[in-house]
């Protein structure tokens, strides 16, 4: 559900615009945190509290600064889907008169359980740009025609290499049997047809932080063994003994692995990084092309 705006009620936290006015916007995650600011251009300021792929999203906790921002403005992008709680329990602590929220989860109905990895499903990305420029014109109603402009800019200029990258990888390698590590790369995979046979329990395991079956980890060294796969995506973030194990076992098999983060280099763009992880996953399935599987 998007929240726009609180009740109401006395000793509420109060929200502000940026000091020269823009309007003020605090993502939970730096890859909604740079779309955001794309889309609202010089008429926003947007802060992201998680900005490095060093830190873990899943342990991360919020500083009293952390918490000062994110309570006091007016437009606040979180995650949801349980992948920040900790964004959650700040908001819940610090209620506020006017505040706008978007939970990304409550938006696309994907609830606690569920795969939280929307940033890696493209469709999803669509939907939240979708909601962010419909918030912002919502927030600042004299710059509709600016917001949509930015989006429409967007959209067909800063994601270009994106959507070129994940057209190519379908065209050239739609169907070809891959591993992941974790279920980051289910988005991924729906997008450009790629066909993942890591089992589901594997990859679900990995992503809640628990140790996979047996079974399944016997099935993902059988895979490796046998070369049944073309290439192994894993989470350069989430590199467990059972992941950091897998991986050398594919590189043992002449398997190319990429390397994907949960989370945007400092300073990159979240096209920047998603097109190069893409490229190196096109650049690896290309090496492979002609193997006998």
């Amino acid at each position: 559900m998007f929240l726009l705006g609180a009740a109401c009620t006395a000793g509420r936290v109060d929200v502000a615009p940026a000091p020269d006015g823009r309007l003020s916007v605090v993502a939970a995650e730096s890859f909604w945190g740079s779309i955001a600011a794309q889309l609202g251009g010089d008429r926003v300021q947007v802060t992201s509290v998680i900005h490095s792929p060093g830190a873990d999203p899943h342990d991360f906790e919020a500083t009293p600064r952390d918490a000062r921002q994110l309570a006091a403005a007016q437009y606040v992008i979180v995650n949801g889907a349980g992948y920040d709680p900790w964004s959650r329990d700040v908001l819940d602590a610090n209620p506020a008169d006017g505040r706008a929220v978007l939970d990304v989860g409550s938006l696309l109905d994907v609830r606690e359980g569920d795969n939280p990895h929307r940033w890696y499903f493209p469709s999803d990305v669509e939907r939240v740009i979708a909601r962010i420029v419909a918030d912002y014109q919502r927030l600042d109603p004299a710059h509709r025609g600016y917001y949509e402009t930015r989006r429409a800019v967007f959209e067909s200029d800063a994601l270009a290499s994106y959507t070129d990258l994940l057209d190519q990888i379908k065209s050239e390698f739609g169907g070809t049997p891959v591993g992941a590590s974790e279920t980051f790369f289910d988005g991924i995979a729906e997008a450009t047809g790629l066909d993942v046979r890591t089992p589901a329990g594997f990859r679900a395991a990995i992503s809640e932080g628990t140790d996979p079956s047996a079974a399944d980890r016997a099935t993902v060294d059988g895979q490796l063994r046998d070369r049944e796969i073309r290439v192994l995506a894993y989470n350069q973030q989430n590199a467990t003994p059972d992941v950091a194990e897998v991986v050398d076992e594919a590189a043992r098999a002449g398997i190319p692995v990429v390397a994907f983060t949960e989370s945007p280099p400092e300073g990159s763009s979240f096209q920047e990084w998603q097109a190069s992880q893409l490229q190196a996953l096109l650049d690896a399935l290309r090496r492979t092309r002609g193997a006998g599987r």
